[in-house]
C-alpha cells in the first residue's frame, strides 16, 4: 500500500502470541489420544477435544500424512503412529528418573522451605536418592543411600502400596522380626492394610515421627508411561509446619511436583488434585484414623 504500511502475508498456519495455532490443535489432538489410551474412533476423539468432528477430521488427515496417527482400516479408530512411537521412544530413552529427580527435589525444598527427600526402589528397599535440608534445625540420620524401613515410613508405605506384593512380602516380613529403631510403632496387619488402602485412594502418604518424634513425613508417587511406580518424593518437617491438611499448600506443592515428573516420564493419567480426591475420597477405616494420630 503506498504511503502506508504493509500487511503481513498470512501464512497457511495462522499464529498468536506463543506460536503456530495449527501446530497447537494437532498436539492437543495426539495428546488427547494419548490420553485415552491411544485408540479411539473419531466421534470419542472430538469429544476429548471438545473441538466439531469435521475440525478434528481434517487434523487427523495430516497428521495421518506425517505417520504421527493411524487408522484401523478395520474398525476405523485412530491411534498413535509409527513416527510418533519412535518420537517417544527416543525421549524415553533420554529421561532418567534420578536425573528428574536430583533436578527437582530443590526446587520444591525452596517451594515449601521444608526438607525434601526422593527415593527409588533399589536391591535392599526403599533407597533415597536425592535430599535437600530445610533452614529449621531437624537433624535426621538420613543421607544419599540410606534405606528406609518400609513398615513405619512414609516412603516406605507408597512402595508397599503400588508395589507387587512379590516384590515386598519378604523384606515387611523380615522388617517385622527385627527390632525396631524407629520412632514409631510398627502397625500390625490390619492396621497396615487399612494404611495402604488409605494410600491408594488419596494417593499421598504420611507418617507421624517416622524417625524422629515430632517430625512428620509426607510422600507422594512418581509414575512412569507403564503406570509403573518408579519413585517417591518426601516432604519431612515439624509436625506444626506440616498442618494444614490434606489440601493445604505443602500437599498441593508436593502433588505438582510429583504430577510434573511423572508427566516428564510419560505418564499421561497423572494424578487428581486435592480437591478432586477430597469429593470422592472413601470414608477412612477407623484403623487407619488410629495409626495416622500415632
Amino acid at each position: 500500500m503506498p504511503g502506508g504500511k504493509r500487511r503481513p502475508r498470512r501464512t497457511s498456519g495462522a499464529q498468536n502470541g506463543n506460536g503456530v495455532q495449527s501446530v497447537g490443535i494437532a498436539a492437543k489432538v495426539l495428546k488427547a489420544l494419548a490420553a485415552q489410551g491411544g485408540s479411539l474412533p473419531l466421534k470419542e476423539l472430538a469429544a476429548a477435544t471438545a473441538m466439531p468432528r469435521a475440525k478434528v477430521h481434517r487434523y487427523l488427515a495430516s497428521l495421518r500424512g506425517a505417520e504421527l496417527i493411524a487408522q484401523d482400516p478395520e474398525t476405523g479408530r485412530y491411534q498413535i503412529g509409527a513416527a510418533a512411537v519412535t518420537i517417544g521412544l527416543v525421549g524415553l530413552g533420554r529421561l532418567s528418573p534420578v536425573r528428574q529427580l536430583q533436578e527437582a527435589v530443590p526446587r520444591l525444598r525452596e517451594r515449601v522451605n521444608e526438607t525434601v527427600t526422593a527415593a527409588i526402589w533399589g536391591e535392599r528397599g526403599p533407597t533415597i536418592v536425592a535430599i535437600e535440608e530445610s533452614d529449621h534445625l531437624v537433624t535426621m540420620n538420613v543421607r544419599i543411600g540410606t534405606v528406609l524401613p518400609l513398615l513405619t515410613t512414609a516412603i516406605g508405605r507408597l512402595f508397599l502400596a503400588h508395589l507387587p506384593a512379590s516384590a515386598t512380602q519378604a523384606m515387611a516380613a523380615a522388617e517385622r522380626r527385627r527390632p525396631t529403631t524407629s520412632a514409631a510403632p510398627v502397625p500390625s496387619d490390619d492396621e497396615l492394610a487399612a494404611l495402604l488402602s488409605e494410600i491408594r485412594a488419596r494417593g499421598l502418604s504420611r507418617a507421624h515421627g517416622p524417625l524422629l518424634p515430632g517430625v512428620d513425613a509426607l510422600a507422594a508417587p512418581i509414575f512412569d508411561y507403564r503406570d509403573k511406580l518408579v519413585a517417591v518424593i518426601c516432604v519431612v518437617g515439624r509436625a506444626g509446619a506440616m498442618n494444614g491438611g490434606w489440601d493445604g499448600p505443602v500437599v498441593k506443592s508436593l502433588i505438582a511436583t510429583a504430577d510434573d515428573l511423572s508427566r516428564q516420564l510419560g505418564h499421561v493419567d497423572a494424578r487428581r488434585t486435592p480437591e478432586a480426591v477430597a469429593a470422592e475420597r472413601p470414608k477412612i477405616s477407623r484403623s487407619a484414623q488410629r495409626v495416622g494420630r500415632r
